[in-house]
């Protein structure tokens, strides 16, 4: 009779296959060692990172003195763990955001931010920093600081951004969670085109005490439902200073991936007004909408009027101008005005157009988005979840995503149509998550967002878990 040989897997693959909650419970059993799921995961981006590009700074050696001493007793003790290098932070690492002033200074972070803090409470350990382009600006991860980001699925293409080197990080099983903040899709839109599950929180419902914008929410991506509901428990609550609180949920939200869905009023949109949404886009979330047909929910199809229109067009003014903002700040912190050879072009003249917005016209935005953020409140009121595509188009080639240098502003039109549907939930604030249904016709994951009330993380996580225990999410990409 022939015989088969099994492959023998390679150095770092033993954990490969298990979730950031499978690695902490093998560690809370004493059958595995923190150390050897951080040798594991050190191993996987040894291997895959030089053609991925997904981890721009690392601290292996301190990670792995970390690993064999006192760990916190949290619920994700021993698991390795990737910050993506903007938002969050912890002690010591640098803070570079993308860009290149930043990285010529050197500069780190003096002290844990408040959901730094919360994730080394929660037993992680850090092995490094993760790629986004600069300043988190737009949907593709390639900054001139580190270079373009690969898509484990194909390297010629983006992971999007701004959380893109998360995300390629873990779909490529580097790690099998990592940081991700979302200030206009750039946790949803990653985990959309890299095939993982990506949550944009209720707007307060993680700390930010020094954030003053209504449009960032922070988290992580990942593989697994249960992993962003467990790693919600573990880091959500506002803080006393924070600006914006999010109504605490009854319950835990990793007892609400298992919770039975109630019958739902469920209205689907696909029409991207303006922009030509791409039919396997379409396909996606319309496929999902089938699903929650044929279980009894009622769904309705929903044109984006409300969603695309009138005012929602001051999120631009607003965005320009805190971009020029973010500027200013770092030229205060290495000591001099930023030029215009310190920035990337499309950052450059979205700030110098920023700069001639003046206060009163930035105030009289601001309540314009405000009425516009009222008015996507009552249209979604009738509804207990809606469901889009995340992006309007599947991954690109990063070669498609680089701005010109003359006329950087053209860009903006891809951008837009790359984050649609996602841009409008960070002004309005609901929670919104992005999950792996769907494929292209050459295997390239496509994200359907499922948007809830505000405060109602709950209820999406309890869907989520229901669509991926009855719809197994998609197959693993090619580089993993």
């Amino acid at each position: 009779m022939e015989q088969f040989l099994k492959p023998t897997r390679r150095a770092g693959d033993e954990f490969v296959d298990l979730d950031a909650t499978a690695q902490a419970e093998l560690v809370r059993t004493k059958q595995v060692p923190p150390l050897e799921l951080v040798d594991a995961a050190i191993a996987r981006i040894e291997r895959h990172n030089p053609a991925i590009n997904a981890v721009i700074w690392d601290r292996f050696d301190a990670a792995r003195v970390e690993a064999g001493g006192e760990l916190p007793d949290g619920p994700f003790r021993g698991v390795p763990f990737l910050l993506k290098d903007i938002g969050a932070n912890q002690a010591g690492l640098p803070y570079y955001a993308g860009t290149r002033a930043l990285k010529a200074a050197g500069h780190a972070s003096p002290v844990d931010s408040v959901l730094g803090a919360r994730f080394r409470a929660a037993g992680l350990i850090t092995l490094g920093k993760t790629n986004l382009p600069e300043l988190g600006s737009c949907p593709t991860t390639q900054p001139l600081s580190y270079g373009p980001t690969k898509n484990p699925w194909d390297l010629a293409r983006s992971p999007a951004g701004s959380s893109g080197g998360s995300a390629a990080a873990v779909a490529s099983g580097m790690v099998a969670i990592a940081h991700a903040n979302d200030g206009g899709g750039s946790t949803r839109l990653p985990a959309a085109w890299c095939g993982l599950v990506g949550l944009k929180p209720t707007r307060g419902r993680v700390p930010n005490p020094t954030n003053i914008s209504r449009l960032t929410a922070e988290l992580v991506v990942s593989r697994t439902v249960r992993d962003t509901a467990r790693m919600l428990d573990a880091v959500h609550g506002a803080t006393d200073a924070d600006l914006y609180f999010a109504r605490p949920t009854a319950g835990t939200y990793a007892e609400a991936v298992h919770a039975s869905v109630p019958r739902l009023r469920v209205a689907v949109l696909t029409d991207g007004g303006e922009y030509r949404v791409d039919p396997a886009c379409v396909e996606g979330a319309m496929n999902t909408a089938a699903i929650f047909e044929a279980a009894g929910h009622d769904v309705e199809t929903v044109t984006g009027d409300v969603l695309f229109g009138g005012d929602g067009r001051v999120n631009g003014k607003l965005w320009m101008a805190g971009l020029n903002q973010r500027v200013a700040e770092i030229g205060e912190i290495v000591g001099r005005p930023l030029t215009q050879d310190d920035v990337e072009p499309y950052n450059w003249a979205a700030a110098q157009r920023g700069r001639s917005i003046s206060a009163a016209e930035w105030t009289a935005a601001q309540h314009k988005q405000q009425a516009w953020a009222q008015g996507v409140f009552e249209w979604m009121a009738p509804f207990d979840l809606l469901i889009t595509p995340t992006a309007g188009c599947p991954p690109l080639p990063t070669d498609e995503l680089w701005p010109d240098n003359a006329k950087p502003w053209t860009i903006g039109r891809t951008y837009g149509l790359i984050g649609r549907f996602t841009l409008p939930f960070n002004a309005t604030g609901h929670p919104a998550i992005s999950l792996p249904l769907h494929q292209t016709v050459n295997a390239l994951p496509v994200g359907v967002q499922l948007v809830a009330k505000m405060h109602r993380d709950d209820l999406l996580i309890t869907v989520a878990g229901w669509l991926e225990e009855a719809h197994p999410f998609a197959a693993l990409p090619l580089v993993r």
